[in-house]
């Protein structure tokens, strides 16, 4: 199989995909934000929504009776750029991005002021010739639209470029497919820890398995 060859251009959501953060930080943080909204977020709780297990995490949210606004506007203000980027690593699997000789993108919904510290720790900054951090007003995946922004900026369209999005969440599948791109979902906490199985046009545990 040779992926390379098949497309003209790839894109990449960041968190889950590419790097992790160490647990610790993931809840410590939960902590911090659980003191300030007045309410305690378990383990699993905090699972679900880093690593959108559910799906939309606003909706998650509101089933637990938090306020969506109230939670995100402590979390950015608990998450720390600096300890975030520290913590973080790059899967080995993912290294093949950076050898990747087509135009790469990057779409996640990390926020620009957590993103680019991460990019520049674990040293990939320059694996992207695009890269977009969402924001309510791009849009947010599975709304195609940030990713047909990048393909804009890579230069690439429909008219005979054939593409690729991956990344581990329901949401990068389904923003590949409503862009008109093929997906490949990652499966980085497994089926059981999930609760259910995402389906993409490539079903993987590691990028290792696509070649």
């Amino acid at each position: 199989m040779d992926l390379e060859r098949d497309y003209d251009f790839w894109l990449l959501d960041l968190d889950g995909t590419l790097v992790d953060v160490e647990w610790s930080y993931t809840r410590e943080v939960f902590d911090r934000v659980g003191d300030r909204l007045g309410r305690e977020f378990t383990d699993r709780e905090a699972d679900i929504l880093w690593n959108g297990l559910t799906g939309s995490r606003d909706q998650q949210l509101e089933e637990w009776g938090v306020d969506p606004g109230e939670f995100w506007n402590a979390f950015h203000d608990e998450e720390d750029p600096s300890v975030r980027a520290e913590q973080t690593y790059l899967h080995e699997d993912a290294a093949f991005v950076g050898d990747l000789d087509v135009p790469v993108g990057l779409v996640t919904h990390c926020q620009e002021f957590l993103c680019e510290p991460v990019l520049d720790h674990v040293g990939i900054g320059d694996w992207f010739d695009a890269q977009l951090c969402c924001t309510e007003k791009t849009g947010w995946k599975p709304d195609p639209d940030p990713v047909q922004s990048v393909m804009s900026d890579l230069g690439v369209g429909h008219n005979g470029h054939r593409g690729v999005l991956a990344g581990d969440g329901a949401c990068d599948v389904g923003a590949a497919w409503n862009a008109g791109l093929d997906a490949i979902h990652v499966e980085r906490v497994g089926h059981e820890r999930r609760g259910l199985c995402v389906r993409g046009d490539y079903r993987v545990r590691s990028f290792d398995e696509l070649y």
